[in-house]
């Protein structure tokens, strides 16, 4: 490692964290209606869509409504991939992706996970990218963020049997916040060489003779909301790792900060809306310190010579440079990787597979850690409220009392409803990894054998489950058993989660609020930073220890020892 990395890191970081100040202030002020600039607008869009927005809806009726939003824009966009030969905007007549990789991409985009198991500048036309998946970058951070708002709302107060209403929601976060935010981010792209364009694909005549096809269309606009919206789906098959999608060091750079800035955002929204700002910094100052500590164990990780290479004298330079950009170097790719595997952003600047395999864990293991540092747009912050839950139960078990945390009082209705969400993803990961290393298909899938093999579909099986959309690049994913188990695992692992988050909200809304007393446990201080801490890694990542220890430590051994495979 250098100091030069090290800086590098901590800049990033510390912009993040000053900008998630002002603009969590800002989406809470949203949250709470405060869009006068916006009210015309907002208006149009309700009258145009029959829209009530003084209708209140209890927690069912806003999961009923997230579901059928969500399977409405699934069987949408299954329809605009599979007409995509028939649509405009598509001046190099890509034809109509085929049904079991439709249906793959249609929920991996809904469900903002944005897996890929295609190749876009061959099988993605224009309009699709712009009009398809662009377009539900923006809806499904809106989703995950209006069931943040919904929590949120929950802890306001007590009595409550409502938790606001999911249109008026999703309309004024996309209209408020993803928008203008993106369209900003858009513009600065541009300027630093990023097209924009629904041109075809252009042609030239390299110097050393023949045609070469270069492809381009609107890549600005996607690429700003892919990162905000801590969506991840790439313009083209090389994601950020292209030239045209992420130009410069700088804009690595940038779009790091766009990944992250909203995650950290909402822990001080949260504070804002409850009235305890000091509370929101704790949830923030947890995220920051597992994402901190992550980067910088990426960064150890990567910066150490192959040690197969190094006994064999082959070792050029120092760090390992395997699959990595040049223009980024190993510091920025380690910080690429980590942010977008704490996210749910699922973008890479450079290829997993070629990592380290302790490299390799890192981002595995803040997937397997629920995303919460910070997590998805919206996810990450019920996903660390879910753990929050847990520890002052932890606590109010040590010292006999019943839990509460910020003025509720926390019993076993919403124990064992957090308790659900976080740990029936496991049983889909392991289970879904498990059963495809026992066939034919999924054994044909992996381009590597032993250990590292295994890591590739645990990775593959967690990036679907955990909402990510990252992969080790070495898994082929585009079979019936891989389409089709990978779709079914991203809408278990997103509803799965969401539909009981809502319930909680519900359940926390009706009761009253407490004053602090003498025997609360403070959940403001670094002691409960600790224990949240503590309780995220646990609950979170141990119960993947024995699947980690077969796949990436033991193949970091086996490498230690001379062995490859």
């Amino acid at each position: 490692m250098t100091l030069h990395g090290l800086g590098a890191m901590t800049l990033v970081l510390v912009f993040v964290l000053a900008a998630a100040v002002p603009l969590g202030r800002y989406i809470a002020s949203i949250f709470r209606g405060d869009i006068g600039f916006a009210r015309p607008i907002e208006r149009g869009f309700y009258r145009l869509c029959g829209i009530d927005p003084a209708r209140q809806m209890g927690w069912q009726a806003y999961a009923i409504a997230l579901l059928l939003l969500s399977a409405i824009h699934v069987l949408l966009l299954y329809a605009i991939l599979r007409l995509q030969n028939d649509l405009p905007f598509n001046p190099q007549h890509i034809p109509a992706m085929a049904p079991m990789l439709a249906f793959n991409t249609a929920v991996s985009f809904a469900t903002n996970t944005n897996w890929q198991a295609y190749t876009p500048e061959a099988q993605i036309s224009n309009g699709a990218q712009m009009f398809g998946l662009m377009v539900h970058m923006f809806l499904s951070a809106a989703a995950g963020m209006a069931v943040a708002a919904a929590l949120m709302r929950a802890f306001v107060r007590g009595g409550l049997t409502t938790l606001g209403n999911i249109y008026v929601d999703m309309t004024r976060i996309t209209l408020c916040l993803l928008v203008p935010m993106a369209l900003i981010a858009a513009i600065l792209l541009l300027y630093a060489g990023v097209p924009q364009t629904f041109a075809p694909f252009a042609s030239v005549h390299p110097l050393a003779g023949g045609v070469q096809t270069i492809a381009r269309g609107p890549v600005a606009l996607q690429e700003a909301i892919k990162e905000l919206g801590t969506n991840g789906g790439g313009f083209f098959n090389a994601n950020s790792a292209h030239p045209f999608e992420n130009p410069t060091a700088l804009t690595n750079c940038f779009e790091i900060v766009l990944m992250l800035v909203i995650g950290f955002a909402l822990p001080i929204t949260l504070g804002q809306m409850i009235g305890r700002p000091r509370d929101g910094i704790a949830l923030f100052a947890a995220m920051a310190l597992i994402l901190g500590f992550a980067m910088v164990g990426d960064y150890a990780a990567e910066a150490g010579n192959n040690p197969i290479l190094v006994h064999a004298g082959i070792a050029a330079q120092p760090g390992n440079m395997v699959g990595k950009e040049v223009r980024f170097g190993i510091a920025q790719s380690t910080m690429f990787n980590s942010a977008a595997t704490g996210t749910s952003t699922g973008a890479v600047d450079s290829v997993t597979d070629s990592d380290t395999p302790l490299g390799g864990l890192v981002p595995l293991f803040l997937m397997q850690l629920d995303e919460v540092a910070p997590g998805g747009v919206g996810s990450g912050l019920y996903g660390i409220v879910l753990f929050a839950l847990l520890a002052v139960f932890v606590a109010g078990l040590m010292v006999g009392r019943t839990p509460e945390y910020l003025g509720k009082k926390i019993q076993a209705r919403e124990i064992k409803l957090a308790m659900l969400a976080i740990l029936v993803q496991t049983i889909f990961i392991l289970a879904g990894a498990g059963f495809s290393l026992l066939t034919t298909s999924g054994i044909g899938s992996l381009s590597n054998a032993g250990p590292h093999g295994l890591t590739e579909m645990l990775y593959g099986w967690t990036s679907a489950t955990e909402n990510n959309g990252s992969a080790f690049a070495g898994l082929s994913a585009n079979t019936p058993l891989l389409d089709y188990g990978l779709g079914m695992a991203m809408l278990f692992g997103r509803f799965a989660v969401l539909i009981p988050v809502l319930a909680i909200a519900g359940s926390l809304a009706l009761k009253p609020k407490l004053p602090s007393s003498s025997g609360t446990f403070p959940t403001d201080g670094g002691l409960f930073i600790g224990l949240l801490i503590g309780v995220i890694i646990i609950l979170g990542g141990l119960q993947f220890m024995p699947a980690d220890t077969l796949g990436p430590l033991a193949e970091q051994y086996l490498m230690n020892a001379g062995k490859s495979f």
